[in-house]
Parts: structure tokens; C-alpha cells; sequence
């Protein structure tokens, strides 16, 4: 069943990630307060990987595919509660609390999955690549699996900023 996840959610998944771009439109019209940066940084990272994973069919079957699905699920389950109650403008501390303290941690195990499923698609990439192109495939993969650490860790910071703006934004308020 593991190896077969991206054939039964492989569309809907690419329908559900095609319409989180609409995130950073969000963020940009000011219908969602977060920081832009991270939220199109997570969003990138998923839509190339997203993108590998439909190019290359060798690559669907493998077990990182279906952990890599669950993890941005559980992701988004912590995070869109949240979100949706900031933006009805009834914030949770519990939400809050599980937004960033079990995400942050989950976030990063993603990544690190993300990587390990771009170093398995490696050799299925290397026959097919072209090598008359301008830029050489592997090579770039390559470069994406040395700035995912660094987009990762940008992130992460900005995240932990937004969780101490929110804690003391809400202190505030009880305060009140």
C-alpha cells in the first residue's frame, strides 16, 4: 500500500498543492497576516518536489513519496486550524501551541525527507538528463539539496519569530 500512495492521492495531491499557491497570493493581499518569505519558501519546496515526483514514475513508488505526503498533511492539519482562527480573529493558545511547537519539529523531519527523496531520484534523473541543455538537471538537484538546509533553516527562524509575536500579542490581550 506504501508504495502505491502516489497512484491513489498523486492527482489530488497535485490539485491541493497547485491551489496553495494561492497562500502567498493571501499573504500578499493582506487576508492572512503571516511573513511572506517562509510561506514561499514551503511552497516552492513542495512544488518542485511535487514536480519531480510526477516527472519521474520510478520515484512514485518509493516508501519517502508516502511519508513525505503524510508529513505535509499532518503539516497542514496543524497549521490551517490556526490560521483559520487568526483569520476569524479568535486565536487559541492550544492551536497556537500546536501550530509551532509539534510543526516546527515536523517541518524539518520534511526536509530532511524532501532531501532523501531528491538523492533517491538522482540516478533516474542522470540517464535522462540532457547534457546539450544550458543547465544540467543533476547538477541543479544537486544545488537544490545544498540551499534546502539553508531555506529550511530561514524558515524555521522566521517561524520562531512568529511564534513569539504571537504568544506575546495574545499575553497582551489577556492581559486586557
Amino acid at each position: 500500500a506504501l508504495a502505491d500512495t502516489f497512484y491513489s492521492v498523486g492527482f489530488v495531491m497535485s490539485l491541493c498543492q497547485l491551489l496553495s499557491n494561492l497562500e502567498i497570493y493571501h499573504i500578499t493581499d493582506g487576508i492572512e497576516k503571516a511573513r511572506l518569505l517562509p510561506r514561499f519558501i514551503q511552497v516552492m519546496e513542495k512544488n518542485i518536489l511535487l514536480i519531480m515526483v510526477i516527472m519521474l514514475e520510478e520515484i512514485q513508488s518509493k516508501h519517502v513519496v508516502c511519508v513525505q505526503f503524510f508529513l505535509w498533511n499532518t503539516l497542514d492539519l496543524l497549521r490551517y486550524p490556526h490560521e483559520l482562527l487568526c483569520v476569524m480573529e479568535r486565536p487559541s493558545i492550544t492551536m497556537l501551541w500546536s501550530r509551532y511547537t509539534l510543526w516546527i519539529p515536523l517541518y524539518i523531519l520534511s526536509v530532511a525527507i524532501e532531501g532523501v527523496t531528491v538523492y533517491q531520484a538522482l540516478p533516474y534523473i542522470e540517464p535522462s538528463a540532457s547534457h546539450s541543455a544550458y543547465i544540467h538537471l543533476p547538477f541543479l538537484l544537486m544545488l537544490y539539496l545544498l540551499l534546502l538546509p539553508v531555506g529550511a533553516s530561514v524558515t524555521v527562524w522566521q517561524l520562531l519569530k512568529e511564534k513569539k509575536h504571537h504568544l506575546e500579542k495574545l499575553y497582551k490581550n489577556k492581559k486586557k
